[in-house]
């Protein structure tokens, strides 16, 4: 899914940014060859960024053998064997904290996306469950690709990748009509158009001058419930989305047959990373018997 491309890129800007000129303590491990372990220590966590992380290692030299695929569940133990890294011993110390920082953060989102889109199918409801583009600058694509793996939605990838019209656009246009107007003159109908709206009022002036998605945004659940469902019935295509305010702990009450998508800059903002450790092994000691 990700480009070879893209991969090499990134792995190189996050060696290049902890290793930029010398690596001083490469010198006490030399250069022979030595096994890691990589070990989870977040039991039930899903298993996220496999791909960044063998990137990392293959820039320096290094290979790696999973024993669990990108999207497992790891187990309930408390430390499990996830990976094992084999390469020369200054290399493969020199990727160890990027390739954690992208797993372990791959990981936790991955596994926050489970857990959301989990409750959404017990309930079931229909609709999305999706991020936002509140990401880690440089570390989009890492977090985007994450939610992929953890079941929901990545939402728009970037500026270019939906025309979304914000409380700053309108202000700025003069109206919600006049900014629906002059997005679709620039994106045609190559890209759908969604209008942040903070009434049903705006929501049906975003509905009539043709948004196809209308974004209600900081509504209380009950509020939203009968916004939403008085936009389906004048609007039968509108899609609606609900956002603003809500939390894994909250999200259930944002459920409605009326709502098409929720999306949650927590999936992102504030997300607890996975525990990945990296261990050298010890080099085994052998004992010659005399005869």
């Amino acid at each position: 899914m990700i480009p070879p491309h893209a991969l090499t890129r990134l792995a190189q800007e996050w060696l290049g940014e902890d290793a930029p000129n010398f690596d001083p303590a490469g010198v006490c491990v030399g250069s022979q060859e030595v096994e890691a372990r990589l070990l989870c220590k977040t039991p039930h966590s899903v298993l996220a960024g496999s791909p960044f992380f063998t990137a990392v290692f293959t820039e320096v030299g290094c290979t790696v053998d999973w024993v669990f695929q990108e999207g497992t569940e790891i187990g309930p133990d408390a430390i499990t064997l996830t990976a094992v890294v084999r390469g020369p011993a200054r290399c493969l110390l020199l990727g160890e904290r990027p390739a954690l920082n992208c797993l372990a953060r791959a990981s936790g989102i991955a596994t926050r996306c489970s857990q959301l889109q989990a409750m959404a199918t017990v309930r079931g409801w229909h609709g999305e469950v999706a991020g936002t583009r509140k990401t880690t600058p440089g570390f989009r694509l890492v977090e985007k690709y994450a939610m992929l793996v953890g079941g929901v939605s990545m939402h728009r990838q970037d500026l270019s990748g939906m025309v979304m019209l914000k409380d700053n656009h309108i202000w700025a246009s003069g109206s919600i009509t006049q900014a629906v107007k002059a997005a679709r003159s620039v994106c045609g109908f190559s890209s759908k158009i969604e209008v942040e709206c903070c009434s049903a009022e705006e929501g049906r002036e975003a509905a009539g001058a043709g948004a196809d998605i209308v974004m209600l945004d900081n509504f209380q659940p009950q509020e939203l419930h009968v916004a939403a469902q008085a936009l389906k019935e004048e609007f039968a295509t509108l899609l609606i989305e609900a956002s603003g305010g809500v939390t894994p702990g909250n999200m259930a009450t944002y459920f409605s047959p009326h709502v098409d998508i929720i999306s949650l800059g927590c999936i992102t903002q504030g997300c607890p990373v996975v525990d990945f450790s990296l261990k050298v092994q010890k080099p085994v000691a052998h004992s010659s018997l005399q005869e």
